[in-house]
């Protein structure tokens, strides 16, 4: 992951996620925060240099835009629920960072949706679940959210 890092990829992510909240959540001012590559956000730079070389200058220059975002936070305390209250998405340096919190929260409810794209895409969030397939144990509720997801996503690009 430190190796595929960049200023212009997060740059374009926090772009991409904040273009999303605004056209397929009707967020006019999305808040977004984000988390530290490192343990701890680095710790002042004892434990990685992303967050000083790559993460913290990158969100001052997507502050700039008018975005509003603040971090890097550390990945263990991002989720607390006065962050989850104040903030309208997370964008995580990688998969477990961002996915570990959402399935403990709500792992039956969860729904993956794909930004940037120019049509809608939505998945449950669990996966293809491969190893109960055909058992009749599958929970359905995952999927069921996925497609809400996408109408209502549908229905707000179709009125603006």
């Amino acid at each position: 992951v430190p190796k595929l890092l960049t200023k212009k990829l997060l740059f374009n992510t926090i772009l991409t996620v904040s273009d999303s909240l605004k056209q397929d959540f009707g967020i006019q001012q999305p808040r977004l925060l984000i988390t530290g590559l490192n343990p701890h956000s680095g710790e002042n730079s004892t434990i990685g240099m992303e967050e000083k070389e790559i993460i913290e200058p990158t969100i001052k220059e997507a502050g700039l835009t008018g975005i509003k975002l603040d971090g890097p936070v550390s990945a263990d305390t991002a989720f607390s629920e006065t962050n989850r209250a104040k903030f309208d998405a997370f964008i995580c340096m990688y998969h477990d960072q961002a996915l570990i919190p959402i399935k403990t929260i709500a792992f039956s409810q969860a729904t993956n949706i794909t930004l940037g794209l120019s049509f809608v895409r939505t998945s449950p969030d669990h996966g293809t679940a491969l190893d109960i397939a055909h058992k009749n144990r599958a929970d359905p509720r995952s999927l069921i959210e996925a497609i809400i997801t996408a109408q209502k996503i549908t229905t707000l690009r179709l009125m603006s």
